[in-house]
């Protein structure tokens, strides 16, 4: 059964760093990808890697979120630092088989999800 499990949500003030870990199980997966799903907004990709070491992000995340991945656990980490209020949303992390160059940040590749952390950013 594939499960990916979330986990480093919390609250922080602006300008501070959060690390959210993925640990899939049931499966090793091609690319991983990070969401987020902020109040009143629609689900935006942020990140993506895949096994082969490549990465994407969303404009708005370039220079302050890291994501990285460790494939022999099959965990993936997104370091989200320099949070900004507009950061607050719920992550989610999601598994794909297809491989994409770049990395897919499109929710349409992933088929399996994580239950969702919740980052609070206050100003």
């Amino acid at each position: 059964q594939v499960q990916l499990v979330e986990s480093g949500g919390g609250s922080v003030q602006a300008g501070g760093s959060l690390r959210l870990t993925c640990a899939a199980s049931g499966y090793t997966y091609v690319c991983m990808g990070w969401f987020r799903q902020g109040p009143g907004k629609e689900r935006e990709g942020v990140a993506a890697i895949c096994s082969d070491g490549n990465t994407s992000y969303a404009n708005s995340v370039k220079g302050r979120f890291t994501i990285s991945q460790d494939n022999a656990k099959n965990t993936a980490w997104l370091q989200v630092n320099s949070l900004k209020p507009e950061d607050t949303a719920t992550y989610y992390c999601a598994a794909s088989q297809t491989r994409t160059t770049p990395p897919p940040i499109r929710s349409y590749y992933y088929n399996d999800w994580g239950q969702g952390n919740q980052v609070t950013v206050s100003s």
